[in-house]
């Protein structure tokens, strides 16, 4: 048996892509997969450090000031690997505000309203585990806002949500985190539907950089001149 030598290659997630998002607005960031959207978001949370340039949250440098960065943001990921199944959702919830330094008694109010919030407080004495894709999702929302930060970086938060569910988390973010309580929100999502309805200005993301981006109805018009990364004919409404 001959085995040949494990060759790692190199590639740019994230080419020269510059953006600004603006406070109190819901940008959106659309694209094929691998395009380097998460990556992006992950940067941004500080879970990875860019290899050049800069990126700041709300006016604190992930490099410089990633204590102060991870304060500003709450980054909503993949759920169903990132919760303890066997503890309930209150549970999973105790022990990330533990994590952020939350005291006991603010913790448990906090996890009270915020379970509320995303109409999960009736599951709040439930194992992880029994719950449906679309309720982990809403924990993974719940846990986000836990720190009642003024920045949500949210990475396809409707994936795996049923079309009432997603429609119904789209009127949330829109209406009651971003007009009601001002919350700034980057959004990855695929669906053209959900950029149309939730976000102010949408950027489309291919091969780590920025191919267009505006207000909604401009991205549109550029999508039907143009297609979509990945896409030869997409029809968009």
């Amino acid at each position: 048996m001959v085995r040949r030598p494990f060759r790692c290659r190199w590639a740019t997630a994230v080419d020269d892509l510059n953006l600004e998002v603006r406070r109190g607005e819901v940008f959106g960031l659309l694209g094929p997969n691998g395009a380097g959207k998460t990556t992006l978001l992950k940067i941004l949370c500080t879970l990875l450090l860019p290899t050049e340039g800069r990126a700041a949250v709300n006016g604190h440098d992930v490099v410089e000031a990633p204590q102060r960065v991870r304060q500003a943001v709450g980054y909503c990921l993949e759920t169903d690997r990132s919760f303890y199944y066997r503890l309930t959702g209150f549970q999973n919830l105790k022990f990330f505000a533990t994590l952020n330094n939350i005291g006991l008694r603010e913790a448990t109010t906090r996890i009270a309203e915020v379970l509320e919030m995303v109409e999960l407080d009736g599951a709040a004495t439930t194992p992880f585990m029994t719950y449906s894709k679309g309720m982990q999702q809403k924990l993974g929302l719940a846990r986000a806002l836990l720190t009642d930060p003024p920045v949500l970086l949210l990475d396809e938060p409707t994936k795996s949500l049923d079309p009432g569910a997603a429609a119904e988390f789209r009127r949330f973010l829109r209406g009651t985190l971003a007009e009601g309580l001002g919350k700034t929100a980057l959004l990855v999502t695929h669906s053209l539907e959900e950029a149309r309805e939730c976000c102010d200005r949408v950027a489309i993301v291919d091969q780590g950089k920025i191919g267009f981006q505006g207000p909604w109805f401009e991205v549109h018009r550029f999508i039907q001149a143009h297609g979509f990364p990945g896409h030869s004919l997409l029809g968009v409404g």
